[in-house]
């Protein structure tokens, strides 16, 4: 009688225990996995794709597109299968965060040789679209994306150069073809203040770089926050010693300008007074001309002479002296 109470007993604990195991629930920012001794379930054989990837990297990251359980419940699941919660809310962490050792700024070598110190955030969330990368093909996704990240953060600065407006990414490396850099190369002037300068650029760069982390990790980049890039202090005083006489370099440039653009006005001005009073002195003797043309078509040559000898008279009465010439003979 003992005995079969007691199996009763275990019976019915065994049942409670495994009933009450059996009902789960999702939070409206997660998403679930149902596995069934270890095997998640699939939708098919369907894979997932994304049109970003290279052939070579299609063919490195081929994960299947498992079935998910939205939010809700409860959901009833047997013994021998196991839930895998994710939350797919967006988050944000330090760019330099590492569980291998700790940190206050990422270290990166500019085009200078100048070593530079970098912070900021990314923002990022689980991808629903690639829950198997993220669950079951890396062992720590969020490490490896932050790896990742920081690689090719430090690659680009390492080749940074003001891009004077243009695009960090040209139309061939957004193909992913090889040989392929960066949209211009361009100016010669100090990497660290090139970097400052362009700071939305860099991140949209990141972001446009990291677009496919969510095929191959599991985790979408949302957006990358790149605020704060500080060289050692003797490399910031030298900065500011340098950005100081450009700046009165500048000033210098300008004010020469301004002078210049002054004496071409004055020039041009007095060519145009030269010019007026040499028409003022030459329109009397185009008027004499016509006039005597007039006098000869009118009433002869013995017109004109007389008319050369009356305006003679006024100015032999005033003369002291005359030199008659006599031309000599042919």
């Amino acid at each position: 009688m003992a005995v079969t109470a007691f199996i009763l007993g275990l019976l019915v604990y065994m049942g409670f225990r495994v009933f009450a195991g059996a009902l789960y629930t999702v939070k409206p920012n997660e998403r679930a996995v149902l596995t069934s001794f270890g095997r998640a379930q699939r939708i098919g054989d369907s894979l997932v794709t994304d049109d970003s990837l290279n052939d070579e990297e299609r063919q490195r990251y081929q994960f299947p597109v498992l079935r998910t359980i939205g939010p809700g419940g409860p959901y009833f699941k047997w013994p021998w299968q196991e839930v895998h919660k994710v939350d797919v809310a967006t988050q944000a962490l330090d760019v330099t965060w590492d569980p291998t050792k700790r940190q206050s700024t990422i270290e990166a070598v500019t085009k200078d040789n100048l070593t530079t110190g970098v912070n900021g955030q990314i923002r990022f969330r689980a991808s629903e679209n690639n829950l198997y990368a993220y669950l079951f093909g890396i062992d720590s996704p969020l490490e490896h994306v932050m790896g990742y990240f920081v690689s090719v953060l430090r690659e680009r600065i390492a080749n940074f150069v003001d891009p004077k407006g243009q695009s960090l990414v040209g139309d061939g490396e957004m193909q992913g073809e090889e040989g392929s850099g960066p949209a211009v190369d361009l100016s010669e002037g100090v990497s660290i203040n090139d970097l400052r300068k362009n700071l939305p650029l860099l991140n949209d760069y990141m972001e446009q770089q990291c677009r496919s982390t969510g095929t191959r990790y599991g985790i979408e980049l949302d957006a990358a926050l790149i605020t704060q890039i500080d060289p050692p202090t003797e490399v910031d005083r030298a900065l500011s010693a340098i950005n100081s006489t450009r700046n009165q370099v500048a000033a210098d440039i300008s004010t020469a300008r301004a002078d210049a653009e002054q004496q071409i006005t004055m020039s041009k001005r007095a060519v145009e007074i030269a010019s007026n009073n040499a028409q003022a002195e030459v329109a009397p003797l185009r008027e004499l001309g016509e006039t005597l043309i007039n006098i000869k078509s009118a009433g002869g040559p013995e017109s004109l002479r007389a008319y050369l000898r009356n305006m003679r008279i006024p100015l032999l009465k005033q003369a002291r002296r005359i030199v008659q010439v006599t031309a000599p003979n042919r």
